[in-house]
């Protein structure tokens, strides 16, 4: 009898050891599931609704903002909330400007595109409309349905160096939001530049980062009210049901028994470190350009994926809008540094295969441009390069001026430890395949 009793208790006991183990599994894959949700939230705070945010220059050196900024697009930007009725959205004529206009859930899931590669450069009108809304839109807009209320409107328009800036002002300023009650003659306000950023000392990621397991559940909670899970979530709904969350309900930590709460706490913490982990893999010194295609911008039930793009380049363009390629190294594997001169050589019709435009950024180790005497942040196809006489062409990568022959072709690189960015906008079947590759650095003597 008493060993009989002492089975049952161990028997017991490993049921509900694993009972933990299969709830902290459950709650990490939760954290992941959830860690974009809650980072959107963290980004928007603090940020207008429903105004158009426009930004009016580049990100200057000393800008500590926006990590691996770009030189080669404004932004304009706008929170949207659909809970009440849609909202629409007018777009001046481009004039054959390349635009896009990306829209996202609440879940960073890029639902809509417009722009030159999708819709065109015409003057046009599109409607978000949120989720159970039922009526009748005005003649000639586009519909665009989200899965969500709380939407992310990331738009960039192409900017031909500072000297274009006038031009692209103009096009941002015939940009109009208004709900639809007030169309087609409702007033807009005009946000502030200066919103375009995070709110208070700390980053959005830092913030998440720093919550504890039953807060990050709790804001998770509150942002899934306005913001249902997707259909295809349904698996994931039922999983997040054993940790005691309900989509539209509050989440009560108090429920759990002690071991539970343990074992979700545990598996939160876990799926934290893993997302942090995703950030520091992205500095490893490794050969060859590195990118990260598949599922970006729209992503199904990856979550993993998902997870990772909001870690490193939240709001990234779906693949075929844009891709970008990054490397920290040279063609031996080296790190790349401004005391080395670098060339990256591209034979002729080896250029980038792009439909709108491509260009190369270099930063600095924590990601920020770099300072250099040209005010020159970005080279490409747009700048009046200086080809050889067989039609291949050199970029020359370095900290000191190569010389008034080479200095049309150059990107400095500053004196320190940097790393390129080369992007590639509208590409081509050849990049979203993986058939061409930007060339490998040369170190020069």
């Amino acid at each position: 009898m008493r060993i009989a009793v002492t089975m049952l208790l161990a028997a017991t006991t490993l049921h509900a050891q694993g009972a933990s183990t299969e709830l902290r599994d459950v709650a990490e894959r939760a954290y992941l599931y959830a860690y974009p949700l809650v980072l959107i939230e963290e980004t928007r705070r603090g940020q207008p609704v429903n105004e158009f945010t426009h930004v009016p220059q580049f990100p200057r050196p000393d800008t500590r903002k926006v990590v691996r900024p770009n030189a080669d697009t404004l932004y304009s930007m706008a929170w949207l909330d659909l809970a009440k009725e849609p909202v629409l959205i007018h777009v001046p004529d481009s004039g054959g400007r390349f635009y896009l206009l990306q829209f996202m859930d609440a879940w960073t899931e890029t639902f809509a595109d417009p722009g030159k590669r999708t819709t065109g450069t015409a003057e046009a009108w599109f409607a978000l409309v949120g989720p159970g809304w039922s009526g009748k839109l005005p003649e000639h807009v586009t519909r665009l349905d989200a899965q969500t209320n709380i939407i992310w409107l990331l738009g960039r328009t192409q900017t031909n160096g500072s000297a274009d800036y006038g031009n692209v002002h103009a096009f941002q300023k015939g940009m109009r939001i208004m709900p639809l009650s007030a169309f087609p003659n409702g007033e807009q306000k005009l946000g502030s530049a200066l919103a375009f950023g995070t709110a208070g000392d700390t980053t959005p990621p830092a913030r998440v980062k720093a919550m504890e397991p039953v807060e990050f559940f709790a804001a998770f909670a509150r942002a899934m009210k306005m913001n249902p899970p997707h259909p295809a979530d349904a698996a994931m709904v039922r999983d997040l049901a054993r940790i005691g969350m309900v989509p539209g309900k509050d989440f009560d930590a108090s429920k759990p028994i002690p071991e539970q709460l343990q074992a979700v706490n545990d598996g939160a913490r876990a799926g934290s470190a893993r997302v942090e982990r995703f950030g520091s893999a992205a500095t490893t010194v490794k050969p060859g350009w590195n990118t990260f295609i598949r599922n970006v911008g729209r992503y199904g039930t990856d979550y993993v994926s998902r997870a990772i793009t909001a870690r490193l380049a939240l709001g990234a363009n779906p693949p075929e809008d844009a891709v970008y390629m990054s490397t920290f190294a040279d063609g031996v594997g080296q790190a790349l540094s401004g005391s080395m001169r670098y060339r990256m050589h591209f034979d002729k019709g080896q250029l980038p295969p792009v439909r709108a435009f491509w260009s190369l950024t270099a930063y600095d180790k924590d990601g920020y441009f770099i300072a250099n005497p040209l005010n020159r942040y970005a080279i490409g196809d747009r700048d009046p390069l200086n080809f050889n006489a067989d039609g291949s062409l050199d970029l020359y990568i370095q900290g000191q001026n190569p010389g008034p022959d080479r200095e049309s072709n150059w990107l400095p690189s500053g004196d320190g430890r940097f790393n390129l960015t080369i992007r590639l906008y509208w590409p081509e079947e050849a990049i979203l395949k993986g058939t061409w590759q930007p060339p490998a650095l040369a170190r020069v003597s």
